[in-house]
Parts: C-alpha cells; sequence; structure tokens
C-alpha cells in the first residue's frame, strides 16, 4: 500500500493515540505506529478500501498482540502501575477533529482504569467512545459480529464508569492544583482539606527501580504525610513546575537536574480524588 508524506503525517498521531491509550506506554506507541506503516506497505493496494481504517485495524490488532502476550502482564510489576505519563511542552496545532482525537480519554485516571478492561473490551471502547468508529467498521477491526462489540462496549463502560465524573478543564484544574501547592507550602491544612477529599488515595509507581510505596495510600493525613516526607528529604536544588501532561495539569518535579517524578491527578466536584505519582525513572522524560 502506497502512503504519501502527506498520509504519514495525518495518520501518524491517530495510530500514536489508539497505542498510548491501549498500552499506556509511549515508546511501545511510538515503536508499534512505525510496525504498522511498514506492514502497511507490505500490503497490496486492491485488498484496502480506506487507508484510514486498514491502518487503525493493524495498529489495534498488533496492541492486542501486546496485551495478550505473557511478558506484558502486570503481575511481575513491582508495585502500582501508572500509565507512563505524556508531557506536552506546549500544545500542537491540530484541526479541531485532530484535537479531539489527542485529547479523549487522554487522562491518567482514564488510562488507570484501562487497566481494568480486558484486552477486546479497551479496544472496542476506545474506538468506539474515544475515536468514534461506527459499529460496522469496529467489527471489522477487531473481527467480531456487531451485536457482540455493542455488547462488549456496554460491558466496558460500565466498568469505568468510576471515572465519568472527572473534571477535564484545564483552566479550573490549574486553578484547583495552584491553590493546593500553596496550602500545602504554608501547611493551611483547613484550605487543603477544602480542596483534598478526606478519601484521597495516592498511587506511587517505582518500577521497582526507585523507593516508591507499594500499595496504594488512603486517607488525607496518610497522603499529606507522604508528600511532606518527600519534601523534607529533597535535596537542596529541589523545584517544580505545573506542567501539561495528559493534557492535564501535573505537578513535574525536579532534583539533581532530572525529572524525579510526575504527580499527576483526578478531580471530580472541584476536590482531589486521587493522585498518581510516577517515579520510576523508565516511564519519565528525559530533561
Amino acid at each position: 500500500m502506497e502512503i504519501t508524506k502527506e498520509e504519514y503525517e495525518l495518520f501518524k498521531p491517530l495510530l500514536f493515540s489508539i497505542g498510548y491509550r491501549m498500552l499506556g506506554s509511549v515508546v511501545e506507541a511510538e515503536d508499534i505506529a512505525q510496525e504498522t506503516f511498514l506492514k502497511a506497505y507490505q500490503v497490496k493496494e486492491e485488498h484496502i478500501r480506506v487507508k484510514k481504517a486498514y491502518l487503525c485495524k493493524i495498529m489495534t490488532n498488533l496492541c492486542l498482540d501486546v496485551l495478550k502476550s505473557a511478558p506484558y502482564r502486570r503481575e511481575q510489576y513491582v508495585g502500582q502501575w501508572n500509565p507512563e505519563p505524556l508531557l506536552l511542552e506546549k500544545l500542537q496545532t491540530f484541526d479541531p477533529s485532530e484535537t479531539l482525537i489527542q485529547k479523549e480519554g487522554l487522562s491518567i485516571a482514564y488510562l488507570r482504569m484501562m487497566e481494568h478492561l480486558k484486552a477486546d473490551e479497551r479496544a472496542i471502547l476506545l474506538l468506539r467512545e474515544v475515536f468514534n468508529f461506527p459499529y460496522s467498521e469496529i467489527a471489522s477491526i477487531v473481527e467480531k459480529k456487531e451485536e457482540n462489540c455493542r455488547k462488549i462496549f456496554s460491558r466496558a463502560k460500565q466498568k469505568i464508569s468510576s471515572v465519568e465524573g472527572e473534571s477535564l478543564n484545564y483552566e479550573e484544574n490549574t486553578l484547583i492544583i495552584n491553590r493546593f501547592i500553596e496550602a500545602f507550602q504554608t501547611q493551611k491544612i483547613d484550605v487543603l482539606l477544602e480542596l483534598v477529599s478526606e478519601n484521597v488515595t495516592l498511587f506511587s509507581d517505582g518500577g521497582g527501580k526507585v523507593t516508591a510505596a507499594i500499595r496504594p495510600i488512603v486517607s488525607f493525613s496518610n497522603v499529606t504525610s507522604l508528600l511532606y516526607g518527600i519534601i523534607k528529604k529533597a535535596p537542596e536544588d529541589f523545584y517544580f513546575e505545573v506542567k501539561n501532561v495528559n493534557y492535564q495539569p501535573a505537578i513535574v518535579i525536579y532534583m539533581n537536574g532530572k525529572i524525579q517524578s510526575i504527580l499527576s491527578f483526578y478531580i471530580s466536584n472541584e476536590k482531589i480524588v486521587e493522585m498518581y505519582i510516577t517515579m520510576n525513572p523508565d516511564k519519565l522524560p528525559v530533561h
């Protein structure tokens, strides 16, 4: 199949978006997107009706193979697993449809919930809800009947219903995060209680590479104590910035001249309900 430079630039973000949401890994998504194009080059043009749909089928099936393969299972992962944060230094300029493709279903909370889904549930949910594929195309991509795809989509939606109340308003969430930082630094507990749920949960991902909590940290007092403990042990050159991560505000923490961790948030009803601190160096962008 011949793919022009323009088509490559058009389809690459879409394929990456599918792969990143399916796998929660930037590197794997990029590698599989390239593999998708290589496979497509080897297919005769007359066997393809719609290039976009065909590329998405290859990409989805390659991701399904990875998800179903034994090495990918999370059982061997040390501690909590967070998706690899996608640090966006600045928003790229896409047309409106491409912007939607980039932003929908991209939050850390949403990607974490993907882990509760079976491989085919994950694929069908994303293709339908995020990328708005008709069920006829989804059925062709995953090689199932349309009726089965509808049932699988409904089941997947129920499993991730807990994230439907997530606030995705970047500006409003940034105000909340900035207030949280100020209250945290000045130790204004009353303000922190306004901003953070009493039952807040923090998921700490070190992947066995660095020291991190193996189990989720639950409750306002336990989470804030852990965060204050991290700050207390921080070196003198410690600093942080609020940056765009997965199209939501997150705190990027620097130590010893490089990114040490990224703290992301799940905000609902103007309160921080969950926090995700990713410290595994394999998942952090090189600064």
